[in-house]
């Protein structure tokens, strides 16, 4: 095909037609081709012949006046540039008029080009890498991005005369990946484009969408590009391209030949149907030519036929018939179809023996089989387990209605399958999923890469008549019980479609997994479409080499379904004396024997699966308390706790508002750039999930959804959650790009100072403390939902630690030593050093000091112990002044006194002493007159006479020693007796003894 303008001067055509060699031959009609030059101003323009080969022979037309510019043909015509006429396009070949369309990608076609980027530096600086073999791959009907980190553009131009669009078909499955559509003009600007139209929306897993875009007059260069972001080793899945149409080209000078696989039967086609199964054609076919039934076969759309292999076990699958009339059933083998396989040949299989008739398991809960072959459901008010016939439910009870699905004869009513190929959009009407008796399996599909689908729709819940609808009740959950058997990269993904608006990923698993169970709870009511979609591989291969690789679903059960049957009947709460089923207020459980409604005791929250029995209240965690309804339990960002007789009680509320951390910047195996955000909502809220992280990319293409942010497809609410944010700088994106949020926690378990609550352990190495003296607070969260790296689920830890140096709303980390706030992808730990996280201030956090009393007065001043580690609550008292009376004139009298009495008790002591020696010196000198017989003077010489003090005096100067004395009576006592003689004295008479 020829370019659909050209541009070329006028002159140049003038040079080439009447450029004349006289050795070269005529010009014949092959030699040449018929082009329009560009329109001048007047709208007119030239058609010119151009030869194939320059100057490879003479006598070429002359220019004659072109048709209008605005002219074009319509569909199934082109434009016969000898007569300028529009003009029918034969069988076998198809044209849009107005428009050219690429469906043909085993190679890329002249006119596109795949462009390459450099990855931006690594971390260390190094030379980035280069992308040179990162490119669009052509797979036959469709093209394959890379499968790397680099980013890599499709890039196509087209000159409009008029305005047109584009359309083209895609499959994304994969928010690894950032797909994005946009035009730029001829000066390389990029044009105008919303949000929706230049980012992708996301497809379902094997589904095909279409985007359209309004293209201007002009030149429009279009880019197809994608970047792949590698977190992990998980390899990203490609986004595939088809069926590329531009509509506004000015004309198209010759039809479209059908591609091989397709053809038009009849002149003036617009377009080329594909041949049936087992037919084929070539390029440009007007018809189809079958193969030969007994050796060959072709798939629908085929360009040859291809040989029957001789049957292997890989070409049949069991089955189990449904009951007939006699309530039995018995295991079958059938071909897989389309059979593709021969049977008579040497080394080929055969079907194996049909088993033997056994009877057929019973109905599923909540149906009866009522003597037919079929399980039907029971009545309204009715209820059964599946083997005995419907009873009706006792006075003050109600059906339990949901679904129950554990035996697979025959697939439920509301429950459907299929299979989608990469490469088409269906695999030629084969089903998807068989069932097996005691589980459901996938098929065999046409190819190891064909999507196997699955799909259970639920039309809303409707929750007991004894609960109300609270703000984040659970109206109902499903739980499923799967294993996959595989030998290659198989995947199984589960996706909900909420409303019929946009299907999202829940949870998918890579390679074999056991026996196991998946629960995923509902907090919405809505319509919802489940399915689970099963890949033996994501490689392109037309082949069915892992026709074993499989997986078995072996129960169902989706609670309070609207339309569900009811496998057995729950107590209501009763009114007064009513028989009736009547709501319970929020909050409230069904008392077992009296079927009243009670309120679950404060602190306490209601179970959203069980209302019976005040056991359905379950307690909060530590640190926690219940909100109004009992529906969720929450901090309200107070906090106490007992400490070597001391209360320390916190009020956290300055943290009550959404916190956020972005750590990084980290770097893939290949050096993209990209950090990670975490978004955490601490406390407050009235247990409100506030912590929002989104998709901006998913939320740019989904602006129909902006009216209801809960159905976002990657709209996450909750406590704490993290999304991956590549920087605008990165890859030329205008802007900064938010992908694969995802909530880490959306359940508060309690606040402790304690290092472990419910199983999660707080990691002493990650945050070792700075301070003793004030405990930190840990605040543990869990979500429960098990996801395949964590099959506990995940759980976070926010660490709240005192910090006066830190501002009131504090700073937020994570630890060094695991720089993604997590060391095992499963448990997340955060650190929260603030001013807000001491407790509040006391009076033991205070002392005074006393001041000297001057002037009459003494003041006393408070001061807080140092350091200070505690916040707001009991602030200082103000100094106090107290009066006191000065020490000066009471220091006087106190030492006056003191003199006085010192003075008075020196002479007291002088006079006793000085009257003790007279009476020793007297007594001294009655000793020495005494004659040797111990004869003592007369009475009259023992009396104290007037004016003998002076003698007295003398006598006492010339005393002799103690040492005499004692000598003088050891003396006087050897041998010799004496007497006792009375002496007179002052004093009353008084006997004394020798």
């Amino acid at each position: 095909m020829h370019p659909p303008v050209l541009s070329m001067p006028l002159f140049v055509m003038v040079a080439l037609t009447v450029a004349v060699a006289k050795d070269l031959p005529q010009c014949q009609e092959t030699d040449y081709y018929f082009e329009y030059t560009e329109c001048d101003s007047t709208g007119s323009r030239w058609r010119v012949a151009i030869p194939q080969r320059l100057g490879s022979c003479t006598g070429l037309p002359d220019p004659v006046s072109g048709t209008d510019c605005t002219f074009s043909c319509g569909a199934g015509e082109f434009l016969e540039m000898s007569a300028q006429q529009c003009t029918q396009c034969a069988a076998g070949t198809y044209s849009l008029g107005s428009g050219i369309r690429f469906d043909e990608w085993d190679d890329i076609p002249p006119g596109f080009t795949s462009l390459a980027t450099y990855m931006d530096s690594g971390p260390a600086g190094e030379d980035a890498l280069t992308c040179s073999n990162s490119t669009w791959v052509p797979q036959g009907n469709y093209l394959e991005s890379n499968r790397d980190e680099c980013t890599v553009s499709l890039i196509y131009a087209v000159h409009l005369k008029k305005q047109g669009a584009v359309s083209f078909v895609y499959q994304y499955v994969d928010n690894n990946i950032f797909f994005e559509f946009f035009i730029q003009n001829d000066q390389c600007q990029e044009m105008d484009q919303t949000s929706d139209q230049k980012w992708i929306k996301l497809t379902n897993n094997g589904e095909w969408g279409t985007h359209t875009v309004d293209l201007k007059s002009g030149t429009n260069i279009l880019y197809w590009r994608t970047t792949g972001i590698l977190l992990g080793t998980k390899i990203v899945k490609p986004v595939l391209l088809k069926n590329v149409q531009i509509e506004g080209v000015a004309y198209t000078s010759e039809c479209f030949p059908c591609k091989p696989g397709t053809f038009s039967r009849t002149p003036g086609s617009s377009s080329c149907d594909l041949c049936p199964r087992n037919t084929f054609s070539g390029k440009g076919a007007s018809s189809c030519t079958h193969c030969d039934k007994d050796k060959q076969y072709a798939a629908e759309g085929s360009a040859e036929c291809k040989e029957k292999p001789a049957c292997s076990k890989k070409d049949y699958f069991q089955i189990h018939t449904p009951c007939d009339s006699e309530a039995k059933t018995q295991i079958m083998y059938k071909w897989i179809e389309p059979k593709i396989c021969l049977e008579n040949v040497t080394g080929a299989e055969t079907l194996p023996p049909s088993g033997r008739r056994e009877p057929c398991p019973p109905c599923n809960p909540g149906f009866y089989n009522n003597d037919t072959a079929t399980c039907t459901p029971c009545p309204a008010g009715t209820y059964s387990d599946g083997v005995k016939a419907c009873q009706k439910c006792p006075a003050g009870t109600e059906p339990a209605l949901g679904y129950e699905y554990k035996w697979w004869n025959v697939l439920p009513a509301n429950m459907k399958t299929s299979c989608f190929n990469v490469g088409n959009t269906k695999c030629d009407g084969m089903n998807g999923w068989e069932v097996a008796g005691d589980h459901i399996r996938s098929g065999a599909g046409s190819s190891d890469n064909d999507y196997l689908i699955l799909n259970l729709r639920v039309p809303g819940f409707k929750l007991p008549t004894s609960v109300s609808r609270t703000t984040g009740s659970e109206f109902g959950r499903i739980t499923f019980i799967f294993e996959t058997i595989c030998s290659a990269d198989c995947e199984l993904y589960f996706m909900m479609d909420v409303n019929r608006k946009s299907t999202n990923v829940v949870e998918s698993w890579e390679g074999s997994k056991g026996k196991q169970s998946y629960t995923h709870i509902m907090t919405k009511n809505a319509t919802v479409s489940y399915t689970w979609a099963f890949q033996r591989t994501n490689q392109a291969e037309d082949v069915r080499q892992y026709v074993n690789d499989i997986v078995k679903i072996y129960s169902i059960t989706v609670t309070n379904a609207q339309d569900g049957a009811s496998s057995s009947c729950r107590a209501c709460a009763l009114l007064s004396q009513r028989a009736s089923c009547v709501p319970c207020p929020a909050g409230h459980y069904i008392q077992r024997d009296t079927n009243q409604c009670m309120e679950c005791p404060p602190d306490t929250y209601l179970s959203g699966h069980q209302i019976y029995g005040k056991e359905s209240c379950l307690p909060c965690g530590p640190g926690s308390r219940s909100n109004k309804d009992h529906s969720v339990c929450f901090s309200d960002c107070s906090f106490s706790h007992s400490d070597q007789n001391r209360t320390l009680t916190y009020d956290f509320s300055r943290l009550s508002a959404v916190g956020s951390i972005m750590n990084g910047p980290s770097f893939t195996s290949k050096g993209t750039k990209y950090y990670h955000l975490f978004n955490i909502s601490l406390c407050g809220h009235e247990g409100q999930r506030a912590a929002v992280c989104t998709d901006n990319v998913t939320d740019l293409s989904n602006k129909d959804l902006q009216g209801d942010s809960n159905e976002l497809a990657n709209y996450v609410e909750t406590f704490v959650c993290q999304s991956t944010i590549i920087p605008s700088d990165g890859r030329g994106f205008r802007m900064a790009l938010s992908s694969q949020s995802i909530s880490l926690a959306d359940t508060f378990l309690g606040a402790t100072v304690e290092s472990s609550l419910s199983g999660i352990s707080v990691r002493p190495d990650l945050f070792p403390e700075t301070s003793k003296k004030v405990p930190d607070v840990n605040f543990f969260y869990r979500s429960p939902q098990a996801t395949s790296s964590c099959e506990k689920g995940r759980n976070a830890v926010i660490t709240l630690r005192c910090n006066p140096a830190k501002p009131a709303r504090g700073e937020l980390g994570v630890s060094s030593k695991c720089p993604a706030g997590t060391c095992d992808g499963c448990t997340f730990n955060f650190l929260w050093e603030s001013a807000s996280a001491c407790p509040r201030c006391t009076e033991a956090d205070y002392h005074d000091i006393e001041g000297a009393c001057k002037g009459g007065v003494q003041d006393t001043l408070y001061v807080w112990n140092e350091p200070k580690l505690c916040t707001e609550g009991a602030s200082l008292p103000g100094k106090k002044t107290l009066p006191c009376e000065t020490i000066d004139f009471w220091l006087k009298v106190g030492a006056g006194i003191g003199a006085f009495v010192a003075v008075l008790l020196v002479s007291l002591t002088c006079y006793f002493w000085k009257k003790n020696k007279k009476l020793e010196y007297k007594y001294s000198r009655l000793v020495m007159t005494a004659n040797k017989e111990c004869e003592l003077p007369g009475a009259d010489s023992c009396a104290i006479l007037e004016g003998e003090d002076q003698e007295e005096d003398v006598a006492y100067a010339q005393k002799p020693s103690l040492l005499g004395k004692l000598k003088s009576i050891a003396t006087k006592g050897n041998g010799e007796s004496c007497e006792s003689v009375q002496l007179k004295s002052s004093k009353p008479e008084r006997w004394v003894w020798g």
